[in-house]
């Protein structure tokens, strides 16, 4: 019961956006310009990753969300909208496990061991979609791995062009 109250939470984008505000002004106020690059890309991967998963694969592979098939839809428990027909594969999992591996990559001056909590946060978005009845399983790892591939090249990019400096 404490799980239905809280996982749609983290689908909700008032309840994330704070943590990626922050981050862009944490960018923004110690990189400057090479803020402002970064900043680009960030934005660069989200929309590669949102584009990719919304307008080519899920048209294309055309999987009905499980709470819009009407095979599945009495035995699934919605708990939220159910938003768009198909659900292959997650939008919500791509974005936030794109944006996870890019800064996962660039922000190398964090330790590691912190570092990888960016992928527990995606994973509780990813996981909350699952749980309200929105997506299958394979719909949140798909896409939680071509999140990971466009954060891991748009990072590879940046990383020779531009790079985060230390912090002093």
């Amino acid at each position: 019961i404490f799980l239905d109250w809280l996982l749609p939470l983290f689908r909700n984008p008032y309840f994330w956006a704070p943590l990626y505000l922050f981050t862009v002004a944490f960018v923004l106020i110690n990189f400057r310009l090479k803020g402002s690059i970064w900043i680009a890309f960030f934005l660069l991967t989200f929309a590669g990753t949102d584009m990719i998963s919304a307008s080519v694969i899920k048209p294309w592979v055309g999987r009905v969300r499980p709470c819009a098939d009407p095979y599945l839809a009495d035995s699934v428990r919605q708990m939220v909208r159910c938003g768009g027909l198909f659900s292959f594969v997650s939008s919500h999992a791509a974005n936030h496990f794109g944006m996870a591996m890019f800064t996962f990559k660039t922000f190398t001056f964090i330790p590691a061991s912190w570092r990888w909590l960016l992928f527990a946060w995606a994973f509780v978005i990813s996981y909350a979609q699952v749980y309200v009845g929105v997506h299958f399983p394979l719909d949140i790892i798909c896409g939680g791995l071509l999140g990971c591939i466009v954060g891991v090249g748009t990072a590879w990019i940046f990383n020779r062009k531009a790079g985060l400096p230390t912090l002093a």
